[in-house]
């Protein structure tokens, strides 16, 4: 029996996916992409799941593409194999479910954009990341589509065109990611963000992450300001919402009824 190449489990409200092929690094295979792409749309899907963390066993998160995927191929068939490989840049964008990527090691090509493509990215100070394969002949123009959102053309441009290796604290203060702890608390530190989220408002997680997808997709100001308006509105009709407020105002914890 063949070993899955991505693991999943739950505990509480918080998901667990699992990249699973350390001995490659992680690297994406057809296979291993529809297995993770799977794993996403099962938590998403899930409604007791609040939080999805997405880690990796072995000693680096996630170097890309397997190089040994790259053989004969008609343009076509790339195509579709591409199509297959980066269909977790897709799900991350439609999930509705927070996501947070627990980095260490390197996080290169296809492995930086899904650290990038995360609602948070928590990395050990040991980490880095690069959109390295301008340096085998290829381009990392999968991972440029969440960067650009985060970074602007420039330096999306400087990273994907000089494959340059950064460090955690270096795509930090970039903001390509959220946090940079010690090693040995990386696995602590992810849980206990993920934790603090699920201590919130369900309802008020979900559309707060709906809202900011939104500003990113609206470049006009009035458009997206109402629609922000209209989403709060909504929220604020809510139970959830007026048990909040009420918990506040009473000094006690308060008790989502996620309605």
């Amino acid at each position: 029996m063949s070993v899955p190449l991505i693991l999943c489990h739950k505990q509480d409200r918080i998901a667990t996916i699992r990249l699973n092929r350390p001995d490659a690094m992680n690297t994406f295979t057809p296979e291993f992409a529809d297995q993770l792409d799977a794993a996403l749309w099962q938590c998403e899907h899930d409604p007791e799941v609040l939080v999805v963390l997405i880690e990796a066993a072995g000693p680096h998160f996630c170097t890309g593409i397997a190089l040994d995927q790259f053989d004969d191929k008609s343009a076509q068939q790339y195509r579709d194999f591409l199509y297959r490989i980066d269909a977790f840049y897709h799900t991350l964008a439609r999930m509705k479910t927070l996501t947070i990527a627990v980095v260490q090691g390197y996080a290169l090509a296809n492995g930086a954009g899904l650290a990038f493509a995360a609602d948070f990215t928590v990395a050990a100070d040991s980490a880095q990341f690069g959109t390295t394969a301008i340096n085998v002949g290829l381009i990392c123009l999968g991972p440029a589509a969440p960067m650009l959102r985060i970074l602007g053309r420039k330096k999306t441009l400087e990273m994907v065109l000089t494959g340059e290796i950064i460090s955690a604290q270096k795509a930090l203060e970039l903001g390509l990611i959220n946090r940079v702890v010690a090693e040995d608390q990386l696995q602590h530190s992810a849980r206990q963000l993920a934790e603090s989220l699920c201590r919130k408002s369900p309802l008020a997680l979900r559309i707060g992450k709906e809202g900011i997808n939104r500003l990113g997709d609206n470049p006009c100001y009035d458009e997206a300001l109402n629609s922000m308006d209209d989403l709060f509105a909504s929220l604020c009709a809510t139970a959830d919402a007026q048990e909040g407020v009420q918990a506040f105002r009473q000094k006690r914890p308060p008790v989502w009824q996620e309605r």
